[in-house]
Order: C-alpha cells, then structure tokens, then sequence
C-alpha cells in the first residue's frame, strides 16, 4: 500500500511545484493614472472622451476609475450583461447611456472593457 502512495505522493508535489503562483493584488490607480489611459480604437477612444472620461477619472464622483481593477473586480464579477445594461439604464448618478448618444451596444462594451482594464 504504502508503494502505491509513494508515485502518487510524488507526482502530486511535482505538480504543486509547477503551478502558477498566484499573480499580485491589484494596484489601485490615482486619477492621474487613470486619466493617461486611452483606448486604442480612435473611435471609442473619442467616445470615451466625449462620454466617459470627465467622471470615470476624478475621484469621489462614485465612479470607478478607469483602468482601476481594484474597483472594477467586483463590478465585472457580476458578468459583462449586467455591466452593459447597468450603463444603458444608467445606474447612481451616471445618466442612461452615460449621455453617449452615438454609442451602439457594442460601443458600449468596448468602452466597459476599456474601463475595467479588460481590454
């Protein structure tokens, strides 16, 4: 029995030494931070600019900052569905669409993405 043990013991601490370690909690940003960040798509980056910027990169609007994991984890916990008609209802003190009135859903979600630092 214990012979039996012995591969399997070994095998399972060979695997626990391969393992990822897990990767550092993230790093909250200062609104200045969060201000020099752009999206790479010119176009979201004008919507973002025009619609989301003045609020999601000043702090104490109750809006996540921008690129912020650390307030933007649990939001995207909830699934990317809730996140999309969270904005397209308005939610708090952000207006329907967030005033984007050119926006599309898909937009919509690429700004989301941007913003929750998953793009």
């Amino acid at each position: 029995m214990m012979r039996a043990l012995l591969p399997l013991s070994a095998a399972l601490l060979l695997a626990a030494c391969q393992s990822e370690p897990p990767a550092p909690p993230a790093k909250p940003l200062t609104p200045e931070e969060s201000a020099a960040l752009a999206p790479a798509d010119a176009r979201i980056a004008g919507l973002y600019d025009q619609a989301c910027k003045s609020c999601h990169t000043v702090a104490d609007t109750g809006a996540p900052l921008t690129g912020d994991r650390t307030l933007w984890d649990a939001r995207w916990a909830k699934g990317e569905a809730v996140l999309l008609a969270s904005t397209i209802q308005g939610l708090n003190g952000m207006p329907a669409g967030g005033q984007c009135f050119a926006c599309s859903p898909d937009d919509y979600k690429a700004l989301i993405r941007f913003m929750a630092g998953r793009e």
